[in-house]
């Protein structure tokens, strides 16, 4: 049996919380992705690191960091090339494998992107199997899932996917996670309006969720499915009452039976500890909320697993075609009835196809907010190329990609999509690899604006806001983080960044920058987001001698 990672944990807390609810929701061993909140960059007073390669020094501010304490065992991964001439300005231990967190996501998303094609979109039809009599479907309607990410709940009115700087996806292990603002239901609720504008206002039969586009891989974590509404989350969202004492307010979506939500959870005064716990049902859909939040503070969020995504598709697409006027015999809460689904549909008509942004509307996604099942799913999706179900026969189409694409995959351990395997590694030399082939495309500016922008947006929107780098630096974050439960504190596997360093004149260096092994003080997140800000400053100094240079 392969290696399970552990599963999300329900519990989460957002705000002054002490050492024992922190052991809660970080499981040692267990990757999360973050580049966080801009914090001041002190240096320690220390000797440079020494370079192995690289025919510039590298700027004392850089060294002075990579010598704080909190590194004082780890080691640093260095490399930035000049594509063009191919000179390496910087190399520090540029082949050796180094954990890389979510810049995984460049080998998998890339190889996603080139499968597919950048323009691929997801169509998702519906189909009536059964006997038309006037309005009345005399059978069932069959969604065929066609493994779109997101089904129209991020679409914004202009084709393109919404995203916030930290996803929901996130909101069970760091605070500050926000929803963006479209309806979670709306490809659903699309689908069911053409239901009834083709004429079926009767359905005398089922609706099924046709999933057998590929088989769920329990190795990839989290599971991508066929079917995906709302990141397979619902979400929970914790307001503080009027006064202490009060009830919280709560609200929640995607609003589905037979899903339930109820809450306990008070406020107490301004400046006590928000301290929200989400427990669920053997079957998930009865969902509680309880602990505190402080009366002074911003809505919580907190999300849970959707346990059966087929058969909560089902029950979705029948609420909406009640919604649309369209009525369904069939009970719609239960097991979705996939042993009903024809061999095939050749001859069946099409009543109804929901259109998907293009796949590299997903990748940005994928990339700015490192979505972890957006990344797995892609392996599965190119499995599906070749007209296999199993996600794990997305390697082979990976490998020959980057074998295609220049990259030695010898230095690149991957299994999984999202970068949280304990076997995932990479060093710097393949990753600046993958980078340089992207600049040779003619989608170099697509790729390269799809990845967090330092000081604007993504992962790296709160990072040197004010620096003269803001804006010139387009880098995938990426990090692993567990509880040291020995010392009490904070193990930092990786925290990693990979991407382009903007010269001036439409000309870009290709660099890795990060740090393996390195540790905080104590349990508070803060010493992690301390050490993300330290390689956002990193890449800010290296941009700036970059275009330096190009001057």
């Amino acid at each position: 049996m392969g290696w399970r990672p552990p599963r999300r944990t329900g519990r989460a807390v957002v705000r002054g919380e002490n050492p024992g609810s922190f052991r809660r929701r970080i499981v040692a061993g267990c990757c999360v992705l973050l580049l966080g909140a801009l914090a001041s960059s002190t240096a320690a007073r220390a000797t440079s690191p020494p370079d192995d390669g690289g025919s510039d020094r590298l700027d004392p501010r850089i060294t002075e960091i990579m010598r704080k304490p909190d590194y004082s065992n780890a080691q640093w991964g260095l490399l930035q090339r000049d594509p063009d001439s191919g000179r390496v300005v910087h190399s520090r231990f540029a082949e050796q494998f180094f954990i890389p967190g979510s810049t995984a996501k460049l080998f998998s998303v890339s190889g996603t992107w080139k499968a597919l094609g950048g323009d691929h979109r997801f169509r998702t039809p519906v189909y009536a199997v059964g006997e038309r009599r006037g309005s009345t479907l005399e059978g069932n309607l069959d969604l065929v899932a066609q493994g779109d990410l997101t089904m129209g709940g991020r679409t914004r009115p202009d084709g393109t996917v919404a995203y916030t700087d930290l996803d929901h996806t996130y909101a069970n292990s760091f605070p500050g996670a926000t929803l963006t603002p479209e309806n979670p239901l709306a490809g659903i609720d699309l689908i069911a309006q053409q239901v009834r504008r083709s004429g079926i206002t009767q359905v005398d039969g089922n609706v099924i969720v046709d999933d057998r586009l590929f088989l769920p891989e329990p190795v990839f974590d989290p599971t991508p499915t066929p079917l995906i509404i709302n990141d397979n989350l619902i979400d929970l969202l914790t307001t503080p009452g009027d006064r202490p004492g009060a009830p919280a307010q709560l609200d929640w979506r995607p609003k589905v039976a037979p899903y339930r939500v109820t809450s306990t959870v008070k406020t107490v005064a301004a400046g006590e500890p928000t301290d929200i716990g989400v427990t669920t049902s053997d079957n998930g859909t009865r969902i509680q909320l309880s602990g505190t939040i402080a009366a002074d503070a911003d809505p919580a969020l907190k999300v849970s697993d959707i346990a059966d995504p087929a058969a909560f598709g089902r029950t979705a697409l029948i609420e909406a075609l009640e919604r649309a006027g369209v009525e369904v015999t069939a009970n719609p809460t239960g097991p979705n009835p996939a042993d009903r689904l024809p061999s095939s549909y050749e001859g069946r008509p099409r009543v109804a196809t929901y259109t998907s942004p293009p796949y590299a509307q997903y990748a940005k996604l994928i990339f700015k907010v490192s979505h972890n099942l957006g990344a797995n799913l892609g392996m599965c999706l190119m499995a599906v190329t070749t007209g296999s179900k199993d996600c794990m026969n997305g390697f082979p189409v990976l490998a020959d990609f980057l074998d295609r694409a220049g990259v030695d995959r010898k230095q690149v351990q991957l299994a999984d999509g999202r970068g949280g395997n304990p076997v995932d590694r990479a060093t710097p030399k393949a990753l600046v690899q993958m980078l340089t082939y992207w600049l040779r495309t003619p989608e170099a500016e697509r790729f390269r604006n799809s990845l967090p922008i330092l000081g604007v947006d993504g992962l790296l929107a709160n990072n040197c806001r004010d620096c003269p780098a803001r804006g010139k630096v387009f880098a995938k974050t990426g990090a692993a983080v567990g509880l040291d439960a020995l010392n009490n504190r904070l193990g930092v596997g990786a925290i990693t960044l990979a991407g382009y360093l903007d010269k001036g004149n439409g000309r870009f260096d290709v660099f890795y920058a990060g740090v393996n092994g390195a540790s905080t003080p104590t349990t508070d997140v803060n010493g992690v987001l301390g050490i993300a800000n330290d390689l956002a400053v990193i890449s800010a100094y290296l941009q700036e001698s970059a275009a330096r240079r190009e001057d």
